[in-house]
């Protein structure tokens, strides 16, 4: 086979795309803007200090070393991948704290010692959700969604019914948990694709359920260890990356592929894999005509984002060991924390997930130095009255500083802090093109998710397809790899010799 795939952006989605093209026989570019491959799974450096840049949780780990199975490679020649126990650690808001487990003798045990009577609300709740996910992933994840007739059928159409997606997150964990603290974990720790839980599907809490069944695992290094891991393996395959260039342009004539424009010279192509903010893209790289009927440039300010998200990156000279890698805080308006960045507000009160790997990895934990993620939900640059100037920031750092001392045993956490930086809305999107700055591409409302999500292939043009967070599957690293080997297998087919 002698196609030529050029790759757009190096986000996980495109690098694992690459991987399994190369397998099948294609050439494959990549072409990075950045200096480092992984897009916004990324790392920071600093003053003897490092951080994973956003994510960090790794849920279905079998995804993750599919890759590299998939094309005869043994997952552990390049990382280490390991179980947490627990799965996340909860602080709330009265001093107290709870542990989560994925195994389920220790939750039911754990339940029962501190609430007693609820593992059987809980373990209704992930019986009834990992149903949710086996029918979603069954007629919905795993199909390219290119048709309606991959919707409109009788499987499809019982499977939605079974799912219930018109009900929302809360209403229906309402329904089946009682105990206040165990719905609010279950209730944030749904939103990891950014999606609001007290409007959007119930679909979401398959999240909470198969981080319970699958557990939550660590990867040695942290998460751009992974990036690094896929880079190797692409490298060795024969994949080529060029980094530090821009893409202009998608060049198409006719409705068929030709190349790219960078900002060196054109790359010619049969193929073109998109792996940039889609929103982006379509602004940005692709003339309007050849954009499909409802994702086109006049339209793409209109669609809803999901939230964005503040990190503030802390460098320690201590060692918190009542802290898990995982880690959740949960405030006394929980509502209002959960609700605000959706209407366009920072909470008065905050609740945080704060992520702790120098617990568990010397690479994380120097000279009795620690690094700590604490992450915020925040409203996207579409609400304009919010400006992410140094003001701003310096506000939310100290309502998140106040917060953390909140939590038993972080009361002196002001007094250990020997670096610290920030990542905005702005810094996504002036390094990532995220539009309006958002984390998790396109909003996962009903009407913008699997048929009616931007497909992974375009209608009108020859050899042009999407990977990334705003096309079908969704968003989330473990739903964008599976989405890549997907799209892998669709190219394959349409240039069957």
């Amino acid at each position: 086979m002698d196609k030529n795939v050029i790759i757009v952006g190096s986000g996980i989605g495109g690098i694992c795309c690459g991987i399994y093209l190369l397998n099948k026989g294609f050439k494959v570019i990549i072409v990075e803007k950045n200096e480092t491959l992984g897009g916004r799974i990324n790392v920071i450096n600093d003053k003897g200090f490092k951080f994973d840049l956003t994510a960090s949780i790794i849920m279905t780990p079998k995804i993750y070393t599919d890759v590299f199975t998939d094309v005869g490679k043994n997952y552990k020649n390049y990382f280490q991948i390991e179980p947490l126990s627990p799965i996340y650690r909860v602080f709330y808001y009265d001093k107290t704290y709870f542990d989560f487990f994925s195994e389920n003798n220790k939750m039911i045990n754990e339940l029962e010692k501190v609430f007693p009577g609820s593992s059987i609300e809980f373990t209704e709740f992930l019986s009834k959700s990992y149903k949710k996910y086996y029918l979603s992933k069954r007629d919905f994840l795993d199909k390219p969604m290119l048709n309606l007739k991959e919707i409109i059928n009788l499987s499809s159409i019982n499977s939605l019914i079974k799912i219930n997606p018109l009900l929302n997150s809360v209403s229906y964990l309402s329904n089946i948990i009682q105990n206040e603290k165990i719905k609010n974990y279950l209730i944030f720790s749904s939103m990891y694709i950014g999606v609001n839980p007290y409007e959007n599907s119930s679909i979401y809490t398959l999240v909470p359920a198969i981080s319970h069944i699958y557990g939550l695992y660590y990867i040695k290094g942290g998460l751009y260890n992974y990036i690094k891991s896929l880079e190797k393996l692409f490298t060795q395959m024969g994949g080529k990356t060029l980094k530090n260039i821009t893409v202009d342009k998608i060049i198409i004539d006719n409705n068929k592929i030709i190349g790219v424009q960078t900002e060196r010279d054109v790359l010619y192509s049969d193929i073109v894999v998109c792996n940039a903010d889609y929103s982006y893209a379509v602004s940005h790289l692709i003339d309007d005509k050849y954009l499909d009927r409802k994702y086109n440039k006049k339209d793409i300010p209109h669609l809803q984002y999901s939230c964005s998200v503040f990190i503030l990156y802390l460098g320690l000279d201590k060692i918190y060991k009542n802290l898990k890698v995982h880690n959740i805080y949960i405030c006394k308006d929980f509502k209002e924390s959960i609700e605000g960045p959706f209407e366009g507000k920072i909470p008065k009160e905050l609740s945080l997930y704060i992520y702790y790997p120098s617990i568990v990895d010397g690479g994380f934990r120097k000279n009795n130095t620690s690094s700590m993620n604490v992450m915020l939900r925040v409203p996207n640059l579409f609400f304009e009255d919010i400006k992410y100037n140094n003001k701003t920031i310096r506000k939310i750092r100290n309502k998140i500083i106040k917060t953390l001392k909140n939590i038993k045993g972080l009361e002196d956490i002001d007094k250990h802090i020997r670096y610290e930086s920030y990542l905005t809305p702005k810094t996504l999107q002036k390094n990532f093109n995220a539009y309006y700055g958002n984390s998790f591409g396109l909003s996962n409302k009903l009407t913008q998710s699997i048929y009616f999500r931007p497909h992974i292939k375009s209608e009108k043009v020859k050899g042009l397809y999407f990977i990334g967070s705003s096309t079908h599957p969704g968003n989330g690293t473990s739903v964008v790899i599976g989405g890549s080997k997907l799209l892998s297998n669709l190219i394959e087919n349409d240039y069957k010799k």
